[in-house]
């Protein structure tokens, strides 16, 4: 697939990233009809940073979970600009389950700095939630497909985009941590983080050289192309995956992952 962005730094490639250009509520609509929101992960609460439900994608239902940032200030507060708490991951864990028990695809969106880091969520079982979802996902008998369509930062990230195919918007970033984050520890100087970026090999065309991720889906103005687009693709990957027996989808995704 053709590179993007060739003539952006990464370090402009994660400042669009954070642009908040594309918002999950919008995406699902976007790509999938009659999509119904669940609630809840059964033990604590609800986590509005996780929206999670199903949907329709060309006449087959599917399992939709989306990281959100939030729209206006109050949605950001609300949802703390895209990053979970425990219980955001439980839920998102119950639908993975549920989808595998009634045979229905996976489809995750993913836009987080990272996951919460406040006392609440560590007292929570932070660690623990992302934990049980990535080794879920290895064994999980139905497709699963994630993109990251802005920040995809850390293991907040890494617990919805253990799957079978991972693509990525050209603007979007996947990193271990931010580059301030990055820059602070290497160098005690969080300035330094447009440099940091630099060195991380963040960016769409560095993971899909390396082989990180499988796609990179190119930004369009109209977004109605851009989804209609989607939606295609997704399609037609989904309906190869699902020819697939359960043993042989589960031996290569694992395969995936053991390769780095």
């Amino acid at each position: 697939m053709a590179l993007f962005n060739r003539e952006k730094t990464a370090a402009q490639v994660v400042k669009k990233s954070r642009e908040d250009t594309y918002h999950a509520e919008e995406l699902i609509q976007g790509i999938f009809d009659e999509f119904v929101e669940l609630h809840g992960d059964r033990l604590a609460g609800d986590d509005p940073a996780i929206i999670g439900g199903i949907g329709r994608l060309q006449g087959q239902a599917v399992t939709v979970i989306a990281i959100d940032k939030g729209l206006d200030i109050n949605d950001k507060i609300n949802k703390r600009n895209g990053s979970p708490e425990p219980w955001g991951y439980r839920k998102a864990l119950r639908l993975m389950k549920q989808a595998e028990k009634f045979h229905r695809p996976i489809i995750t969106l993913i836009n987080t700095p990272g996951a919460f880091p406040g006392k609440t969520a560590e007292d929570q079982g932070q660690g623990a939630a992302i934990a049980q979802s990535i080794l879920a996902s290895m064994s999980l008998s139905v497709p699963m497909i994630a993109i990251i369509y802005g920040e995809g930062g850390s293991g907040g990230a890494l617990a919805l985009a253990t799957t079978d195919r991972l693509w990525m918007f050209e603007n979007a970033t996947y990193s271990i941590l931010s580059p301030e984050g990055f820059a602070a520890i290497l160098w005690k100087d969080a300035k330094r983080a447009d440099e940091a970026a630099e060195m991380m090999g963040l960016t769409a065309n560095t993971l899909l050289a390396k082989q990180v991720v499988d796609a990179i889906i190119p930004e369009n103005r109209n977004k109605l192309k851009l989804y209609k687009g989607l939606q295609e693709k997704l399609g037609h990957e989904i309906n190869a995956l699902m020819q697939l027996d359960t043993e042989t989808l589960i031996a290569q995704r694992r395969a995936r992952f053991r390769a780095f």
